[in-house]
């Protein structure tokens, strides 16, 4: 309770939880847990479009979003994904969120992070000395 008191960062505000459920209703849920609201009350309509809301399972990232509830909360696709599925192709990887600046990001050998040490490249230069 405390921590949806005193952070914005992790799932919703005390007043975006009130808003929302004031005047919105469950669409659906994506497969990490984030829930997704549309407005039902026309005084929280936009741009005369229902609003659609995000309240995130854990810490507050657009990234972890996927594809197809991004377009539904862009008013990309009329229908939630669990109305009408996002069609999927063969060579489509399922969705990873940012893990930039996480420890599960990607450090290619040669980063500070992996030690700093890089194979030497038949190319490598030499650095300028001004003697």
């Amino acid at each position: 309770m405390l921590r949806a008191i005193f952070t914005w960062w992790y799932g919703a505000t005390i007043g975006a939880r009130l808003q929302i459920g004031r005047g919105s209703k469950l669409v659906g849920q994506d497969d990490t847990g984030n829930k997704y609201f549309e407005t039902v009350d026309k005084r929280y309509d936009y741009d005369g479009r229902n609003r659609r809301f995000v309240i995130y399972n854990g810490y507050a990232d657009a990234s972890k979003v996927p594809a197809e509830w991004h377009g539904w909360l862009h008013h990309t696709f009329a229908e939630p994904p669990t109305r009408e599925p996002l069609k999927r192709r063969a060579w489509e990887k399922d969705h990873r969120p940012n893990l930039t600046g996480t420890i599960w990001a990607w450090r290619p050998k040669g980063s500070i992070a992996r030690g700093g040490q890089r194979a030497e490249a038949s190319g490598d230069y030499e650095p300028w000395s001004p003697e």
